[in-house]
């Protein structure tokens, strides 16, 4: 597993309470840590969009994605 971008402590979080965070699996896919928002935005989802049975929306902070932009491939 790669983190990408900065580790929470490096993004400000000095606790364990707020430690959103982003990895690159060994197989590509990516892992997100977060806030669980899944019944709170479900309803604001584009038509287009759903959320499965085993699938939860997550949310992080725009700064955590910010960070791991530099980090996320191309391809």
């Amino acid at each position: 597993m790669r983190r990408l971008g900065s580790t929470p402590r490096e993004r400000g979080s000095h606790d364990e309470l707020s430690c959103p965070d982003i990895f690159e699996l060994p197989d590509g896919r990516f892992a997100v840590i977060g806030t669980e928002m899944t019944s709170e935005l479900r309803g604001l989802l584009p038509p287009d969009a759903g959320v499965a049975s085993y699938e939860r929306i997550v949310v992080i902070s725009r700064d955590t994605l910010l960070h791991a932009k530099r980090d996320i491939p191309d391809a």
